[in-house]
């Protein structure tokens, strides 16, 4: 089996020099963890998490109580705050490659890229558990 045959194909990409209150706006909307970060040629470099953002904005950003040091940190550019240590997995590659390096690396989050190194989709670990569970839970022929 392919990693295409179930990644999750919605993929929404942003910029290195976007603002963190665009980040924001993103997971407030689509209520996903992950977010592609793309150059000028949409090639990925990078994958923001929510947990990323988190770690990068005040707790306070959220409260009716914060401060203009609170919301500037909103300000912030996303290729200040990522890591480049991108780690994708190709869309034509078999799911046992996918499993392995989830294994090896503790990731949650695998980005599926093309063969021109373009976001198509994404990996998660629960899209591993809900295919397992399918399986497990289908009828014996």
């Amino acid at each position: 089996m392919k990693i295409e045959e179930i990644m999750s194909e919605e993929v929404t990409c942003i910029d290195l020099d976007d603002r963190l209150s665009v980040v924001r706006e993103l997971f407030i909307k689509h209520k996903f963890h992950h977010l592609m970060v793309t150059d000028s040629k949409n090639e990925l470099v990078a994958v923001i998490s929510e947990r990323d953002y988190l770690k990068a904005t005040n707790s306070n950003i959220e409260l009716p109580t914060a401060n203009e040091k609170d919301l500037a940190m909103l300000n912030k550019r996303v290729h200040q705050i990522v890591s480049r240590k991108l780690v994708a997995i190709k869309q034509f590659s078999p799911f046992s490659e996918a499993i392995k390096t989830f294994h090896d690396t503790g990731m949650s989050c695998l980005p599926v890229i093309n063969s021109n190194n373009q976001p198509v989709g994404v990996i998660t670990s629960r899209d591993i558990i809900k295919w397992l569970y399918s399986k497990v839970n289908s009828p014996k022929s």
